[in-house]
């Protein structure tokens, strides 16, 4: 009997801000390597995760949240997403399940012109409206899009979530094992403190101040005795946002730097010293030259 092909592939997960994104790949991966927050656009870049299953080996893409963006940042994020959907072997399109689906349709129809990929749209968050709305939503939205299957599930839950696996990996064509099979991400060590970093300012401050944070890892060194020495600057755009990191003597930025050490020492599974200075580097958001500098150009 012969042996089954083995299949590999890279799947793009997209959508608008603050749908679940992170929260799926988080769930698959049943490791957290990407950070979440209830505040819209916290996934800035395109972060890979990799799910090695029986017979296969599936690379999903987080991708920044689609939305009409205005400043250079923000129109960077989106490039990274809708660029995804042009190369990739499959595409998750998640939706809110509880928003209304009319006023998806015309975000849906623009962002999978032209693709040639399969297209399976999960409808998430359904542990949050009544399942006997269900059936009106999947019909509403099989007439949107020539959907390859519409999935119902809660990311926050895990419920469907075994389903969409199983059904992404049947339509992977044929391929080789991209990366080893005991790593859950392509990406360095210092990309994911600096995102630990920024996740606790996005879940600890408020108004305007996270969208204008960007986090850079200055130094990053192991000592002798095993020890993790790291550095970090957290870059704002006003005075005034400088002052909310910081705190009242200082009181904020030590809660942020307590939280953000604790979660990247459970990361490398060892000790660190974490370091955390604030630097206000003006409209950072639209520079190029400093967006380049920290991480956001393609």
């Amino acid at each position: 009997m012969s042996q089954a092909a083995f299949r590999s592939g890279f799947v793009a997960i997209v959508g608008r801000p603050n749908v679940g994104k992170s929260t799926l790949l988080n769930k698959i991966l049943g490791e957290k390597i990407v950070i979440t927050s209830d505040k819209p656009q916290t996934t800035r870049n395109r972060i890979q995760g990799i799910h090695n299953v029986p017979g296969g080996q599936i690379v999903f893409i987080d991708t920044p949240g689609i939305h009409r963006a205005k400043s250079r940042l923000n129109k960077f994020m989106v490039e990274e997403a809708l660029s995804a959907v042009q190369w990739v072997d499959v595409i998750l399109y998640l939706v809110d399940g509880a928003a209304d689906p009319a006023k998806e349709t015309g975000m849906i129809k623009e962002v999978l012109s032209g693709v040639e990929a399969p297209v399976i749209l999960v409808l998430n968050k359904i542990d949050l409206f009544p399942k006997s709305d269900l059936l009106e939503r999947l019909l509403a939205y099989g007439d949107v899009y020539p959907f390859k299957e519409i999935i119902p599930i809660s990311a926050q839950t895990g419920d469907g979530v075994e389903q969409v696996v199983e059904l992404v990996h049947g339509l992977l064509p044929e391929g080789p094992c991209y990366f080893p099979d005991d790593i859950l991400t392509d990406l360095p060590e210092r990309f994911i403190v600096a995102e630990i970093i920024r996740e606790k300012i996005f879940r600890m401050t408020r108004d305007e101040v996270p969208y204008s944070v960007a986090v850079v890892v200055d130094s990053f060194k192991e000592r002798p005795d095993g020890l993790v020495a790291i550095q970090a600057t957290v870059n704002v755009e006003r005075d005034s946002q400088k002052g909310i990191i910081i705190g009242k003597r200082g009181d904020m930025l030590k809660r942020i730097g307590m939280q953000s050490r604790q979660e990247i020492e459970r990361l490398l599974d060892t000790k660190v010293f974490l370091e955390l200075f604030v630097r206000v580097s003006g409209e950072w958001s639209e520079n190029s030259r400093m967006l380049k500098e920290f991480g956001y150009s393609s």
